[in-house]
């Protein structure tokens, strides 16, 4: 990891370009955080040993001695009311195609190939550190999970890179991938994505770039289209006229000489294009799996996977369980409560393993909390759904959603099907949402082999019936 460096020349640099009113830019403060910042260290420590086994993190010096430059010009200058003597900030390069950066608490950054391949400068490159520097600066991670809902079950460390990766192609239930704390933990909220805007628009104008280049990177990134869309704006919601307020920011601001298209950057890009082509997640998943090396030293060893071809049918006989008193649930007795420190799911023996280092399963049913902005089930639905097809592109779309009852709330239903790279078979995912008191999203997600799912559809039906919240 590398340190920051205050350098004397770099701040009188800053400062030449920086001439601004300090009482016209926007205030900006960190949110309640109960974790110190050696757990934020602690957290990002661990969770960044996930992403480099996981992720085809690049090893490249040309490309990662560039992004340190641009990195810790921007850490020299985050405000002094945000910096923590604990955190080490390390900037490495992804060799992935999507557009997509993400900073962990404590400071390791990780930023896709994509990302600087698609940029129109350097201060579009700069615009994008900046903000993820700054979720690191203002706490976002742990702040976040401070306020999380109770029903946010389990522990944050080791779920952290989950989130952030996006599960495995074909593989709908993983632990960590998309569901529960995982989630919850890694995708702000709307009121931290502008902090991290206004933040971070302070901190290039501090460190000599002109915050209209984050602006106009974000509105490049939007328009992203390709397979599963930008996976930065799902998990970076737009607060809503980011293009505008942040250029007003600029305006206030007011930078002049600003860096912008550097010869280095032209050089990186260069040097990237001269390379072969980045893969997508979706193929850097379907080469882990197949065994094939992707650049991040990674092999994943001691995998028991589950054997399907050797589950028993559910029991009639049902057991009740009480989660945390948090909410009652009674699932057929034969079913094995897994993981319970992680997250809550039940599933028979045979039927539950480890693959490729996640913990997964073919026949059962999981039970988690996803924040959620919109206060609105069927968006919230959607939105679970379309970060389920992120990482599963042959998961199908759903249709007409069945409406229902879950707990006393309001609840919606939804079959999908899937192919899974598990088993290779064809399984269903059986989707059940509703709403908790403070507008999360609660899901209970049934999966099992199309070919059995007569056997479980119906125990699924009764699982979610008979859960009972507890407020």
């Amino acid at each position: 990891m590398s340190r920051v460096h205050v350098k004397s020349t770099l701040i009188a640099a800053s400062l030449a370009a920086f001439v601004a009113t300090a009482a016209a830019q926007t205030q900006v403060s960190a949110p309640k955080n109960k974790y110190s910042p050696a757990d934020d260290v602690k957290l990002g420590r661990e969770a960044a040993q996930q992403v480099e086994k996981e992720m085809p993190v690049m090893r490249d010096s040309q490309v990662n001695g560039y992004l340190d430059r641009i990195g810790q010009r921007l850490a020299s200058n985050i405000p002094a009311e945000f910096r923590h003597p604990e955190f080490r900030y390390s900037f490495t390069g992804v060799n992935m195609k999507e557009i997509n950066a993400f900073a962990l608490p404590g400071g390791p950054m990780y930023i896709n190939r994509g990302m600087i391949e698609k940029a129109h400068n350097e201060g579009e490159v700069a615009g994008v550190m900046a903000h993820e520097l700054s979720h690191v600066a203002l706490r976002h991670g742990t702040a976040q999970q401070t306020k999380a809902t109770p029903y946010a079950i389990g522990q944050i460390a080791g779920q952290i890179a989950g989130a952030i990766i996006g599960g495995r192609t074909g593989s709908v239930i993983a632990q960590g991938s998309q569901f529960g704390i995982g989630t919850y933990f890694m995708k702000f909220s709307r009121e931290y994505e502008k902090q991290a805007d206004i933040l971070g628009s302070h901190i290039m104008a501090a460190a000599g770039y002109d915050p209209r280049d984050m602006a106009n990177v974000f509105r490049t990134i939007e328009k992203e289209s390709g397979p599963g869309g930008p996976q930065w704006m799902s998990d970076h919601p737009n607060p809503g006229n980011r293009y505008d307020y942040i250029n007003k920011e600029a305006q206030m601001l007011r930078v002049s000489n600003a860096r912008r298209d550097t010869a280095e950057f032209q050089t990186v890009q260069g040097h990237l294009r001269g390379l072969s082509p980045a893969p997508s997640a979706e193929e850097v998943a379907r080469n882990r799996n197949a065994g094939r090396n992707t650049g991040s030293g990674s092999g994943s060893t001691g995998d028991v996977r589950p054997n399907p071809g050797n589950v028993a049918r559910p029991e009639s006989r049902y057991t009740q369980y009480n989660e945390g008193n948090l909410f009652r649930v009674s699932v057929p007795s034969n079913w094995r409560e897994l993981g319970s420190q992680n997250n809550v799911t039940f599933a028979p023996e045979g039927a539950y393993g480890s693959y490729e280092g996640q913990s997964v399963f073919t026949h059962g049913i999981e039970i988690g909390v996803q924040r959620n902005e919109s206060h609105d089930l069927t968006t919230a639905t959607n939105e679970l759904i379309q970060g389920l097809q992120q990482s599963n592109p042959r998961l199908s779309r759903p249709g007409n959603y069945e409406r229902g009852s879950m707990g006393g709330r309001q609840a919606l239903h939804t079959a999908l099907s899937n192919i899974s790279d598990v088993t290779g078979g064809q399984e269903v995912v059986d989707i059940y949402t509703t709403l908790l008191s403070d507008g999360s999203l609660f899901y209970a997600i049934g999966v099992a082999p199309r070919d059995e799912y007569s056997n479980y559809g119906g125990h699924f039906r009764k699982v979610v019936s008979s859960i009972q919240f507890a407020r």
